[in-house]
């Protein structure tokens, strides 16, 4: 997609999204969004792009490091329950619960049993966050081995990416087929009724952040209060001279450096 309609068509789903915001806040809503894919596929893209104009104290971004030792001896889920959102609030999983169902396997970082059981309770857990009022989409962004290795080597040779790159991608690389299995595994258990799995074509980045918005929108209800969004008039400033204040010159503070200067 070129660059130019990449940002006419966000400019207007943008509007929605704030919408959306506002909607969610008015009626105490809760809404989940995780973000599953491959290394690269652009998940954390994805969701920047979402936050781009958004309200942070709405909108809060969820991306855990491996559990601590105490955490690693608790009920898998446990962690994740802490970030769920609260009423008011939309919380975006840049990876989740379901690291259990396709990168710990392939890795090595749990065990077959503790997979298994899983597998088994996720439906469970997700339909008992579904009954409690909770909004959960789950999306899968789907990338090529031909465009994820474009990417990979983007990272190795760009300093500014190169902390993308982990050994962890270097070695779920190398295990493209595993990956594949767990994956398609991860999709016929825990794709449900409640709790679809929303699969993303994200080859083209730039589309599949706009289809991602789409797919949000046409999900989450939300509707235009037009009071909310009525321009604002502003009073009179107060004029400086009338205030028994003598504020400072910018150069007589701790000024930085301005590194720009002609």
């Amino acid at each position: 997609m070129e660059k130019k309609r990449f940002r006419r068509e966000l400019k207007d789903l943008e509007f929605e999204l704030a919408k959306l915001q506002e909607t969610v806040r008015r009626k105490n809503r809760k809404v989940a969004i995780i973000f599953e894919g491959r290394d690269a596929s652009g998940k954390g893209g994805a969701i920047k792009t979402i936050m781009r104009r958004m309200n942070a104290r709405i909108w809060r971004i969820v991306a855990l490091p491996k559990p601590s030792d105490r955490e690693a001896t608790q009920w898998y889920f446990e962690r994740y329950v802490a970030h769920l959102p609260a009423g008011g609030e939309i919380v975006l999983f840049d990876r989740s619960w379901y690291n259990r169902a396709v990168v710990e396997p392939v890795m090595g970082f749990c065990t077959p049993e503790e997979h298994e059981t899983f597998m088994r309770e996720v439906p469970q857990f997700e339909r008992m966050l579904i009954d409690s009022g909770l909004i959960l989409l789950k999306f899968w962004i789907h990338v090529s081995a031909e465009e994820q290795e474009k990417r990979f080597q983007d990272r190795a040779c760009d300093p500014r990416k190169r902390w993308k790159l982990s050994p962890i991608d270097i070695e779920a690389r190398n295990r493209w087929i595993d990956s594949t299995r767990y994956r398609d595994k991860m999709f016929a258990l825990t794709h449900t009724d409640e709790a679809p799995w929303l699969v993303v074509d994200g080859n083209d980045k730039e589309k599949a952040r706009l289809n991602i918005i789409r797919a949000i929108l046409d999900r989450v209800p939300y509707e235009f209060n037009e009071e909310a969004f009525a321009p604002v008039k502003l009073p009179p400033r107060p004029r400086r001279e009338d205030a028994d204040y003598d504020e400072p010159a910018l150069d007589e503070l701790n000024l930085i450096r301005d590194y720009y200067a002609d």
